[in-house]
């Protein structure tokens, strides 16, 4: 009987297994291949995802649209090449440390403009970003506007730029793994629970006894934590950190569109929206013909999702076959 309700218990909520099927999908094909190509392309898609699944936290579970989550990405990148080239850090402490910093920023910005709603808040975290990014474009410990490279002697403690590149993405891969286990186990719990009744309504939810103030300050400096991680490694990886890459609100947009295409609210939604607009993006980025209308093109595709599929593919999925409900999530 146990062996039996086991067995039923993973048909009936197979999001776990589900999930490190897709990692072992991501650690073994590089590696099995020895396919450099396939390896930057997968690298993207799991920053990709580790990104959607994050911002989900705040658009999906709570209803709040956060267009200053590129903030976390582009902080951690700085923090994290910051601490491993100016102070000789190893990337891992690094990388975790400033995930560690972000997080307790976004908890003092979330203070002031999570007391915003809607449009308004949509609006401050734009004006966040940007007053960050002048901020960072003005300070010289940091490079200023030209930003900070890494020297190649900081890749020697990881066995040489070659071998660092497959670290690093292995890192990646884990944080994707976190990033998705971290959504399923917050929608599953009491927390998750109050987090969605603030998306329903806030009022109401406040009545109920969830504290909105609090949830929603855990869970904006929860969704930065991760994002702040990947950017330490994105840009440990690629040498070189400047404050238009790293606070670009394109990547912002880029993962609203993310969700809205898998299914804001749910965690297979966040990474497969994230999968397939990655790939979808690399075609137009190589495409001669489209390579000059990627934004174009995303934005019609906003456009035709929040028109004719509301509920971005999953949503489709599980209108189309009921049963589907309780097994994605």
């Amino acid at each position: 009987m146990r062996r039996e309700d086991s067995k039923t218990g993973m048909l009936r909520r197979p999001m776990p297994w589900l999930i490190a099927a897709v990692v072992a999908a991501f650690a073994l094909l590089p590696a099995a291949t020895g396919d450099v190509g396939l390896r930057e392309t997968l690298f993207l898609a799991a920053l990709a995802i580790v990104l959607a699944s994050n911002l989900n936290l705040m658009i999906g579970y709570t209803g709040y649209v956060n267009f200053g989550n590129v903030i976390f990405f582009g902080l951690g990148g700085y923090f994290g090449v910051w601490l491993a080239t100016g102070h000789g850090w190893s990337l891992y402490p690094a990388a975790l440390a400033a995930g560690l910093l972000v997080s307790a920023v976004a908890l003092l910005f979330g203070a002031g403009i999570l007391r915003l709603r809607g449009a308004y808040f949509a609006l401050a975290t734009i004006g966040v970003n940007e007053a960050v990014s002048a901020v960072v474009t003005n300070m010289d410990a940091w490079g200023g506007s030209t930003g900070m490279y890494i020297p190649l002697d900081a890749y020697q403690p990881l066995g040489g730029p070659r071998q660092a590149l497959w670290i690093v993405y292995f890192l990646m891969i884990a944080v994707m793994a976190v990033s998705l286990l971290l959504s399923w186990g917050i929608r599953r719990s009491r927390f998750g629970l109050g987090l969605f009744a603030i998306r329903e309504d806030e009022d109401a939810a406040l009545v109920m006894g969830v504290n909105p103030a609090r949830f929603k300050a855990v869970i904006y400096s929860t969704s930065a934590f991760l994002p702040a991680v990947a950017g330490a490694l994105f840009f440990f990886k690629n040498g070189v950190i400047q404050p238009d890459q790293a606070f670009d609100l394109t990547f912002s947009t880029e993962a609203i569109v993310m969700l809205m295409l898998g299914g804001q609210g749910t965690v297979t939604g966040a990474a497969l929206g994230a999968f397939i607009y990655e790939y979808f993006r690399g075609y137009l980025l190589t495409s001669p013909l489209f390579s000059n209308f990627q934004l174009m093109v995303a934005g019609a595709l906003l456009l035709v999702i929040v028109l004719f599929v509301p509920g971005g593919l999953v949503g489709w999925m599980i209108d189309r076959w009921p049963r589907l409900r309780g097994a994605i999530e």
